[in-house]
């Protein structure tokens, strides 16, 4: 196996400019409460725009599920359609792409609705760690990591995403102990080791976590 370094430099050299434009993408969400994605060419899909609430509501649609999935959906129902759209609506365009929990996750969305409000002031915070613990609390669906999901991608650098693919990273080159339950410990224990490896390598643990799903995934995505 390719030693951990190794990988992330060889990534750095194939995406770092999709890297680059996806942090940009994020950012402006953070500073504009609007962005336009283009994941071409990782995937055949037309650039769309997302404001805040839609990228919280993307964020509901990955957790057990996939980024491309979340993103097909978040094109489709758009950013009015996230504030507008009925339940049986959007059940209807989530079960159509094949989601696994499609009336879950709509009655999730309907009811982060009420939640608009708190998405917006906390993204005017700094402090990312600090905007999480508001968000785990108060958001319905909101474990560690969705709330670093979706305050990674609207700007944020300072939470790292312990997915499957990052915490499978972590086990295979030994950086963390395999766990078979990720607790709020052992997430800060891995986000602590992701920090130590985007430090080495001058990224914030945005960038990292980006390049580390690429060399899971061959994917630039969110």
């Amino acid at each position: 196996m390719i030693p951990p370094k190794e990988q992330l430099k060889k990534a750095i050299e194939e995406v770092g400019k999709f890297v680059n434009q996806r942090i940009t993408e994020f950012k402006s969400l953070k500073i504009k409460n609007l962005t336009t994605f283009d994941f071409r060419p990782f995937l055949n899909i037309e650039p769309y725009d997302a404001d805040i609430f839609s990228e919280a509501c993307f964020c509901i649609l990955t957790a057990n599920s996939s980024a491309s999935l979340g993103i097909k959906i978040q094109k489709e129902v758009g950013i009015e359609g996230f504030h507008t759209y009925s339940l049986e609506q959007l059940y209807e365009i989530i079960s159509s792409k094949g989601h696994r929990f499609a009336m879950q996750r709509a009655e999730r969305i309907v009811l982060l609705r009420e939640k608009e409000p708190l998405l917006l002031e906390v993204a005017k915070y700094e402090d990312g760690k600090k905007a999480r613990e508001i968000l785990v609390k108060e958001i319905h669906g909101y474990g560690y990591k969705e709330a670093s999901h979706f305050l990674r991608n609207i700007g944020f650098d300072d939470v790292a995403i312990i997915d499957r693919h990052i915490s499978r990273w972590l086990f295979e080159h030994g950086l963390v102990k395999p766990r078979k339950t990720i607790t709020k410990k052992v997430y800060i224990e891995a986000e602590e080791a992701l920090k130590k490896i985007a430090t080495d390598f001058g990224l914030t643990l945005a960038q990292l976590d980006l390049y580390i799903f690429y060399i899971k995934t061959k994917k630039v995505l969110k």
